[in-house]
């Protein structure tokens, strides 16, 4: 009899432990289930936030294509206005040089009738050599008009056309990309030649110049000595609209 009741107690135990073990197995998958539906959220989570980095990523590269457009469409812009603002000067330089070798051609028939030329260089050798560096900036070798524009300031400091020399030997450093040349050059015609036609010009070639070179404080009083110096001078009204916007 005790026999049988510890036969029983043994098959109530292990009948114990299986159901026990059953509900160990399907809370195990109960969890796994949470576990990966979790996992799942995670990823959809994670995935969502890569799209919408890469559609960010996406946008600001059109973005930057749209502005570096516009960079590049204002640079051309810009440089095509230089290039009009130089083939104006140059034209008008032409023009006067045409006038003044009138002048020159009426001295020199002067001088034959008996009238003193004045005194000074030769103009026929300073003309041509004037108009030697100023072919050289036609044609775009910069390099070689400053040289020539150079030699000729030197040579010829009180020549008549000096201030327009030194004007130009100015304009071949900025095209070379040398702005403290440029400035340099610019600033004797703002004071040697002040009362230069060309003086105007060259103080608003410096206030670009200084701009550039990253002083826009000096660039403006550059600006305001232009407009305060010479008001009804062309590059006053130049000046005048850059000072609006500044």
């Amino acid at each position: 009899m005790r026999a049988l009741r510890i036969a029983l107690a043994v098959a109530a135990l292990g009948t114990g432990t299986a159901q026990a073990g059953m509900f160990d197995d399907d809370e195990a998958r109960r969890q796994i289930k949470d576990l990966a539906a979790k996992s799942e959220a995670r990823f959809d989570q994670q995935g969502k936030a890569q799209l919408d980095l890469a559609n960010q990523l996406s946008r600001q590269a059109e973005e930057i294509a749209r502005l570096r457009g516009q960079v590049e469409s204002l640079g051309y812009e810009l440089e095509t206005a230089k290039k009009r603002q130089q083939d104006f000067y140059l034209d008008l330089d032409s023009r006067l040089r045409k006038l003044e070798g009138g002048g020159a051609a009426t001295a020199a028939d002067g001088a034959a009738g008996g009238t003193a030329p004045a005194a000074g260089g030769d103009p026929a050798r300073e003309s041509r050599e004037y108009e030697a560096a100023l072919n050289q900036f036609k044609a775009g070798k910069y390099k070689e008009a400053a040289a020539l524009f150079g030699a000729f300031v030197q040579k010829s400091p009180d020549s008549s056309l000096a201030p327009n020399a030194q004007f130009w030997l100015g304009n071949a450093w900025i095209a070379q990309r040398d702005c403290k040349r440029a400035i340099e050059a610019h600033s004797v015609v703002t004071t040697k030649y002040a009362d230069s036609p060309k003086a105007p010009d060259s103080w608003l070639a410096m206030a670009n110049c200084q701009q550039e070179m990253g002083s826009p404080a000096v660039a403006r009083r550059s600006l305001e000595t232009l407009v305060a110096k010479y008001p009804n001078a062309p590059a006053a009204d130049t000046a005048r609209e850059r000072l609006k916007k500044k």
